[in-house]
């Protein structure tokens, strides 16, 4: 954890957010060409969703060594990015308290990334609005660019724009598998903010319009202690697949586990997982090979095949076995604020606020989206955000939509 800086620290401003004063030290003037600039990375380092932080910390840790040892940010003579540490902890009261010591303690940070969960990158964007300071987030929640702030920039499609493209894509892939359209589907998911979302537009019209019949949808508070009931209510709806809208590894392995007992895996009843989450390599060692072989993942990016030489060097740098989701976005956060420094030559947030609104790439950065452009409309959401799926093959989650980063054909069990 970073500790307080304190040269040329000014008076607090007191700030009132969610009935709790909270001081804030106002920036201090910079060098011109400052020898490093702070960027934040505010995630979960502790409690149910550790790892997937620590995903976007490796994936953030290399952007930051590709920049420096390309010469840094040269409109701002050669200055170094410098990665600053925050833990959200387990809750979005603990996240909202690691952004007010964000923001006292790091007068000179000019942006930040974060916080993975959509409730706590809820929680925390209230305090770094406020600060006006630039914000890059992977968080699904339709809300998070939904309260008309000018700082939050969400590079995921948001969850309303993946619930609707998911079930569609589901059906087709089933369609072109040859196994018979589906018309019965069960949800189980927890009540965190992006499944919130998520389900919104599925239990107004989504499933309706595709002709789905709702046969069971439980929804629990994180994290779950026992999964029999929900199980027991889903199998007896008998659906044609099951959407599963958990946010944490154990989570996810509970689920599995209790689905395999009854006699269900993904090779049997299609399942559909949701996030990052569904992707990391312990899940496969928790819950096993056999309840994961052909799981179907619909998240927000997925490095593609034009990706396999970053994906070589993050695999050799952390010694993880792919290079997935949680690990590309923060990367690519990364090279988003340094486009958007040497376009200002300034860390001045204000301006690097304005030109994170105007910039419009389809190079560079662009590239690790699988749509290629990086654009934000007024209200922070990117621009063309679109939904990738991958599905579990032989031990390793591969991409499969869309067509321009696929390495793989999706597999389907025939419906009986």
């Amino acid at each position: 954890m970073s500790k307080p800086s304190t040269f040329g620290r000014r008076a607090a401003i007191k700030l009132g957010l969610a009935g709790a004063a909270t001081a804030l030290t106002p920036r201090r003037a910079r060098a011109q060409n400052p020898k490093e600039v702070k960027i934040a990375l505010v995630v979960p380092l502790s409690g149910p969703w550790a790892r997937q932080g620590i995903l976007e910390q490796m994936g953030a840790e290399l952007a930051i060594e590709d920049v420096n040892k390309s010469g840094g940010i040269k409109a701002l003579g050669g200055a170094k990015l410098k990665l600053v540490l925050y833990d959200t902890g387990d809750s979005a009261e603990k996240a909202k308290n690691a952004a007010q010591r964000l923001v006292a303690q790091e007068p000179d940070v000019v942006g930040g990334i974060g916080c993975w969960l959509s409730s706590f990158t809820l929680a925390v964007t209230e305090v770094t609005e406020r600060a006006e300071l630039p914000w890059l987030t992977l968080s699904y929640s339709d809300l998070i660019t939904g309260r008309g702030f000018k700082y939050i920039f969400q590079s995921a499609p948001t969850a309303d724009a993946q619930a609707t493209a998911l079930l569609p894509r589901v059906v087709d892939l089933a369609a072109k598998a040859g196994s018979g359209r589906p018309t019965k589907v069960a949800f189980v998911g927890d009540n965190s903010a992006a499944v919130v979302s998520f389900m919104k537009p599925i239990r107004s019209h989504v499933a309706k319009d595709l002709g789905l019949t709702i046969v069971a949808d439980e929804t629990y508070t994180p994290p779950l202690a026992d999964a029999t009931t929900l199980v027991q209510k889903i199998r007896s709806g008998r659906p044609d697949f099951i959407v599963l809208q958990s946010t944490n590894v154990g989570d996810d392995k509970l689920l599995l586990d209790k689905f395999a007992e009854r006699g269900i895996t993904a090779s049997t009843v299609p399942l559909v997982g949701g996030g990052g989450h569904w992707t990391v390599p312990e899940l496969m060692k928790v819950a096993g090979k056999e309840h994961l072989e052909g799981l179907i993942v619909g998240l927000a990016n997925w490095p593609g095949k034009d990706l396999g030489d970053l994906e070589k060097r993050f695999v050799a740098k952390t010694s993880e076995p792919w290079f997935g989701h949680d690990s590309i976005f923060p990367y690519a956060h990364v090279m988003i604020f340094k486009e958007a420094l040497e376009r200002t030559a300034s860390t001045d947030r204000k301006k690097l606020g304005e030109m994170m609104h105007k910039i419009d790439l389809k190079d560079g950065p662009a590239k690790l989206f699988p749509d290629g452009r990086i654009k934000y409309d007024e209200s922070g959401r990117r621009v063309g955000a679109e939904l990738c799926i991958v599905q579990w093959q032989k031990g390793r989650p591969v991409a499969v939509h869309p067509e321009n980063i696929a390495v793989s054909k999706a597999v389907w069990p025939k419906l009986s």
